[in-house]
């Protein structure tokens, strides 16, 4: 009975041990790599449990989510021939299991010094093809793309991808940022200028226009007001002559100008007034 119950400890065990070599799970942020006598068999990706030859077959986990590693800053001289620092850190990941396992033997550190140096030498490659003013006017996701995507052309044959070459610092040295900056102070002022300039022209081409059309509609304004004033004084003309049409008419028309003439030709206090006996005025009163 006892050496029944230790058998039975003993498979019971044993089984336990063989589920153990056999079952292996695989998380969601990791590969599983599957190797037999030291070679690569297959490779999982998807996260869950997963079956294998116990004993035979071996698992080795390899990170797939996205990685951060902070570059020393260095100096880099651009095309002419003008000293700049740069100070980088870089986002990546392993994107092909195989050949990173292959290649640097599960090693993160390695693939870590592979990528800083990839992409340090890209960034010297993209900032010596250029100028110190085409990089200060070029910086930012321009140069960062274009440092990123030097970067992934010699990296990719350790299954590692550069997602991101981001510059933290590209600065001058402290002996010649003060002239650059005072250069650069120069030249925004000179664009400034030459935009102020272009403005004022704009502007005076418009108050030039401006002052034809008005003119224009001014000298019209008074054509059509005498125009009116003319058609007015003909319209009361012949209002007149239809209301004078007659002698007894005329004449009495004739009375009320000669009295308004009279009225208006006295002035101040004093109200006598001496008329030539023809004056038309005169007349009047016979």
């Amino acid at each position: 009975m006892k050496k029944t119950k230790i058998f039975a400890a003993v498979i019971a065990a044993a089984a336990i041990i063989l589920a153990g070599a056999s079952f292996y799970t695989v998380a969601e942020n990791e590969y599983a790599v599957i190797t037999q006598f030291g070679k690569i068999q297959y490779v999982v990706s998807e996260p869950g449990a997963n079956f294998k030859v116990p004993f035979i077959q071996t698992v080795r986990y390899i990170p797939k989510e996205l990685k951060i590693y902070d570059i020393a800053q260095s100096d880099v001289i651009t095309s002419d021939k003008k000293s700049m620092i740069a100070d980088d850190y870089i986002l990546w990941r392993i994107t092909d299991p195989v050949k990173f396992a292959q290649t640097l033997n599960y090693s993160i550190s390695s693939a870590e010094d592979r990528s800083s140096v990839a992409a340090y030498n890209a960034t010297k490659n993209v900032i010596s093809s250029m100028t110190q003013d085409e990089i200060i006017a070029t910086r930012g996701t321009k140069l960062t793309e274009m440092i990123t995507k030097s970067a992934n052309a010699s990296i990719g044959q350790y299954g590692i991808e550069i997602v991101k070459t981001e510059i933290k610092l590209l600065d001058l040295p402290d002996d010649n940022k003060e002239a650059v900056y005072e250069r650069m102070i120069s030249e925004r002022n000179n664009i400034a200028a030459s935009y102020a300039a272009a403005g004022n022209s704009e502007a005076q081409k418009i108050r030039n226009e401006t002052d034809k059309n008005v003119s224009v509609m001014l000298a019209e304004a008074k054509k059509q007001a005498a125009v009116l004033e003319a058609e007015g004084e003909s319209e009361y003309m012949k209002k007149l002559a239809e209301a004078y049409n007659d002698e007894s008419k005329a004449d009495f028309y004739s009375y009320i100008r000669s009295l308004d003439a009279l009225k208006n030709s006295i002035q101040g206090d004093d109200k006598t007034i001496i008329l030539d006996k023809d004056s038309a005025i005169a007349q009047i009163f016979y």
